[in-house]
């Protein structure tokens, strides 16, 4: 699934191949986070709802199910958000231009530093 192709200027079709790719990628990433997500939120809320006081006599099942899909919704968005913005920059450094890539610092070499003020010294 994760495997990155480059993508040229001139072909439309490989770009829109590629975007069909990205965001299958997020979409399983978000199906797994909010998987995850809505098992930790689940077992957290549920189990407060039978430990705490306040929980349970302010918690309804209505409440409790809303805990849990708000957590679960957050986290597929997060996730998918995250996985196209990292992919989305991975290909959009991989078809940058060479003198795009460096991002070494050729300036001038550093200042020496000034000498401490006369109260410092010995």
């Amino acid at each position: 699934m994760s495997s990155t192709a480059t993508v040229t200027g001139a072909n439309p079709e490989n770009k829109l191949a590629l975007a069909k790719r990205c965001s299958r990628e997020a979409t399983l990433a978000g199906a797994k986070a909010a998987a995850l997500a809505t098992v930790a939120s689940a077992a957290a809320t549920l189990a407060s709802v039978r430990m705490l006081p306040w929980a349970k006599a302010n918690l309804n099942p209505t409440g409790q199910a809303l805990i849990i899909c708000t957590v679960a919704g957050m986290a597929y968005f997060v996730a998918a958000d995250k996985t196209i913005l990292s992919l989305a920059r991975r290909h959009s450094y991989e078809s940058a231009p060479d003198h795009l890539k460096d991002t070494s610092f050729h300036g001038a070499a550093p200042r020496p530093r000034p000498p401490p003020p006369a109260f410092f010294s010995p």
